[in-house]
Order: structure tokens, then C-alpha cells, then sequence
């Protein structure tokens, strides 16, 4: 699931990792926050009555009407931590954000919309991209698919408070071992989501994330944000270039549907250059297949296999993302998977499984 009110920069981080072993391109963040221990505990002002579906599209509404200004952080119990300052402003019809990493690498991430553009001031790139799924939280369309009920049930915890905000506490509990279960504090007054954790089978904390500051209703000005994101003088611009396919198209399917997770997209992504700095192969394209639950993404990320240039099995895990690669079985021996997901690691297992070439 990604927690985030702007774009999620997460699993893109895990992704890219995985990229620079395995030559793939990804998509997917994420940032979030600190305090793992206090979980409140039921009390008389408890949360209002709804079920998952309510529960997720006043969450969804809260992420996307009101504008804000916050610090967000992301934790997890290995010690890694990431955060980031955001504003986000609806203007109109229009979603406007910046992300500004305040961890790691320097960065800014800016949304108009579908549009995205990431500025690497140390490397004088922006990357430009439009983005088919925004992993706004909580991830759901824009018709919040009701069948996200059959796979989590819903339980009030209580209230409490966060970043200076009055917080309605419930539990995402899942109903088989494919899914993390989330705590989620979303503000009383708006539904927006001020921390989240996300927790395994065992109920431990996998990750945590959460606004240590926030600012709601900020002025937060459109025009600025859009002449910040206009602003690419002195960079070089690099278009991610996307084009839509189905799995059909490109030979491939599920023998065996993983419960509850329903295709969301498939696309076929440009190769990264050679380290020589040669065109790839047009054969060396990478495809991304993107399942969801309606909480949490599964991405497959399939290409040909290159023994001169493919890392060997694996796994990779930071906080709530796992992720898997392997060389396809035969008869599909000619292809190496990527998958990732904010899942535990028999669904990505699922996912590989069940994945067969069709010629």
C-alpha cells in the first residue's frame, strides 16, 4: 500500500536498485515517518461506523482535496529512515505537488496531474514521465473497487493525536497471508492520512510512516508550483517513454489468478543504455505488468534474459517492499523477472509461479 498524498517514491527507490542490477526500469515511491510503539487503545469517542470501502474512499477524498504542507517520514525497524518536506494543492480540477527529498540523494519530484517530472540537481536531469497509476493513498481508482472488502476487514481502534491533529484510529486486518494489515490515523475533520503502519502476520511493524509537521489548508500557491516544475534551464530532460500493451499482445498470462489482485496496466518500457553507451536492442524492452488489491501493487517487470548482464536470483527487501528476481523455468528460460511489490514475499512468489510464457 502507498501511504503517500503525493506521488509515491518508495518502491521507486527499491526498484532502481534493483534496476542498476538488473537493467530494468521501475516505477513507484514512497516517504513516511518515526514513532513505532504507540498504538492507542479503544475508547469511548471511537471512530464512526464504516466499512473498508468507506473508510478508504474518505481517506482517498482527504489525500486529494485539501492543500497542505507537511514533513513526512519513513521508518523501518532496521533502522532505515527517508523523509521528505511536501505541498500539495488542489487547484480546480487540477492536483499540483512538490516532493522535496530531504533524505538521501537531493531530489524534487513535481505532479501536475498525470504528468511527472523529477529534477537530480547533481546530475542536471529531469526525468519526465506520465504515470498511468499515481500511488496516491490509499491506492484506489477513481471508482474505488468494492471488492476490496473481501480481502480486509475493518477495526476501530480508538483516537489519538498526530503532528498536532485529532486522528481516528482503525485496523486493516487481511484475510489470508497475501497482504500486509495496515494501522492507519487519518484526521477526524478531513479523513487525510497522518501515519500508517504497515504489519505482518505477527502483527509487528514492518514499516511506519507518518507527517512529523503538518500544515492544513496551506497557502499554497498553484502558479508557483507550476513555474518551479516549467523551470528545467541548465537541466537535460530525459522522456520516459511508455507504450500501452496487454499481456496478450506480448505472450504472457497467469496459469493461476493470485487472489484478490486484479490487472491494473501493462506497458512496454525502453531498455536503459549499455554501459558503453550504445542504443539497446529493440528485443531488450522491458514490460511492466501491475496487479492491485485495491490497497496493495504487485509490478512484474519481465524482459529477455542476458547472462553478461543479469544478476543472479535474489531477494531484496526494504521495510514493507519486498522484491524477487529470477530466471523464468522452462519453456520461458529465455526471460528474467523483477517483481515488486509492498507485499509479503509468498505473493510475489504467486505471481512468479503462475507466470507462463504463451509462445
Amino acid at each position: 500500500m502507498t501511504v503517500q498524498m503525493p506521488i509515491s517514491a518508495r518502491t521507486f527507490v527499491l526498484v532502481f536498485a534493483v534496476l542498476c542490477l538488473g537493467q530494468m526500469a521501475a516505477a513507484q515511491t514512497r516517504y513516511g515517518p518515526a514513532n513505532t510503539k504507540s498504538v492507542p487503545s479503544a475508547q469511548n469517542d471511537e471512530p464512526p461506523a464504516m466499512g473498508v470501502t468507506e473508510w478508504l474512499q474518505r481517506m482517498h477524498a482527504g489525500a486529494r482535496q485539501r492543500s497542505y504542507v507537511g514533513t513526512f517520514v519513513v521508518s523501518a525497524p532496521g533502522g532505515d529512515l527517508s523523509s521528505a518536506r511536501i505541498w500539495h494543492v488542489r487547484d480546480g480540477d487540477h492536483q499540483l505537488e512538490r516532493i522535496e527529498a530531504l533524505s538521501g540523494p537531493p531530489r524534487s519530484t513535481f505532479r501536475r496531474n498525470r504528468s511527472v517530472m523529477t529534477f537530480l540537481p547533481e546530475a542536471k536531469v529531469v526525468k519526465v514521465e506520465k504515470r498511468e497509476n499515481l500511488d496516491l493513498f490509499p491506492n484506489l481508482p477513481d471508482k474505488p473497487d468494492s471488492s476490496v472488502g473481501d480481502y480486509y476487514d475493518v477495526r476501530a481502534i480508538g483516537k489519538d493525536r498526530v503532528a498536532g491533529f485529532d486522528a481516528d484510529v482503525v485496523q486493516l486486518v487481511p484475510r489470508d497471508g497475501l497482504r500486509f494489515g495496515y494501522r492507519i490515523w487519518s484526521e477526524r475533520r478531513s479523513g487525510l492520512v497522518v501515519k500508517l503502519q504497515t504489519v505482518d502476520s505477527d502483527t509487528r511493524v514492518v514499516e511506519q510512516s507518518a507527517f512529523s509537521e503538518l500544515q492544513l489548508d496551506a497557502p499554497v500557491k498553484a502558479q508557483a508550483l507550476a513555474q518551479m516544475m516549467a523551470n528545467t534551464s541548465g537541466y537535460r530532460i530525459e522522456k520516459l517513454e511508455l507504450e500501452r500493451s496487454t499481456a496478450q499482445d506480448e505472450g504472457w498470462m497467469l496459469r493461476t489468478p493470485v487472489a484478490g489482485f486484479k490487472p491494473r496496466s501493462f506497458f512496454r518500457r525502453p531498455a536503459l543504455p549499455s554501459g558503453d553507451g550504445k542504443s539497446p536492442k529493440p528485443e531488450a524492452t522491458t514490460v511492466q505488468w501491475t496487479f492491485s488489491d485495491g490497497l496493495a501493487t504487485v509490478s512484474l517487470f519481465i524482459e529477455r534474459y542476458d547472462p553478461a548482464r543479469t544478476p543472479s536470483d535474489g531477494v531484496l527487501t526494504i521495510g514493507a517492499t519486498n522484491a524477487i528476481r529470477r530466471r523464468l523455468p522452462a519453456p520461458a528460460s529465455d526471460w528474467w523477472l523483477t517483481a515488486v511489490g509492498e507485499v509479503p514475499q509468498q505473493t510475489l512468489n504467486a505471481f512468479a509461479q503462475s507466470l507462463a510464457r504463451t509462445r
